[in-house]
């Protein structure tokens, strides 16, 4: 039995990737702010091979509108930063040129497609200088993210069900504490 469970845990171990925080928090604001009917994280490209060892970190899916949002997501707290900023925005045009290729080849069924990318915490300057120029990419960044946090967190204290999204479940037990 003790063997089962070992040989069970790695299975599932090898299959999925923990879920960051900050991709709750963006799961919760597709799902609760912009109406998805399907939230996933940590998303490979069907087959594996080379393609499916980068992940999308979270999608949502809107059927009423066919929007289709795939976002990446950095939880830098002291700074999006990647070895320098010239690299730092490398890294992030790649990851965004991944989003573009996942929504062609699996979300062609989708009118709309949103590609975003959400940070709190990103210095202003060559960073988003150059990642405000690609054109397809949303910034969800800085004062944008603290937004959307602060229409989450009104929504969690006017709202007592369970949306099945750990963070937004955080947010309402806050919203509601009584002295």
């Amino acid at each position: 039995m003790k063997a089962c469970k070992l040989q069970t845990i790695k299975l599932l171990g090898t299959k999925h990737m923990i879920t960051d925080i900050g991709e709750y928090i963006v799961g919760g604001c597709l799902q609760l702010l912009e109406g998805c009917d399907f939230v996933d994280y940590n998303v490979r490209v069907p087959g594996g091979g080379l393609d499916g060892l980068g992940e999308l970190d979270v999608i949502g899916l809107n059927f009423k509108t066919q929007t289709a949002f795939i976002c990446e997501v950095t939880t830098h707290i002291r700074g999006l930063l990647y070895i320098n900023n010239k690299e730092t925005v490398t890294r992030i045009i790649k990851k965004h040129e991944r989003q573009k290729a996942y929504a062609l080849k699996y979300l062609s069924n989708f009118e709309n497609k949103k590609f975003q990318f959400w940070s709190p915490v990103v210095p202003v300057g060559y960073i988003t200088k150059n990642l405000g120029e690609v054109s397809s990419l949303e910034l969800i960044i800085n004062g944008e993210y603290k937004q959307r946090i602060s229409k989450l967190r009104e929504l969690a204290g006017n709202t007592t069900h369970d949306a099945r999204n750990p963070v937004f479940r955080m947010l309402q037990i806050f919203e509601h504490l009584r002295d």
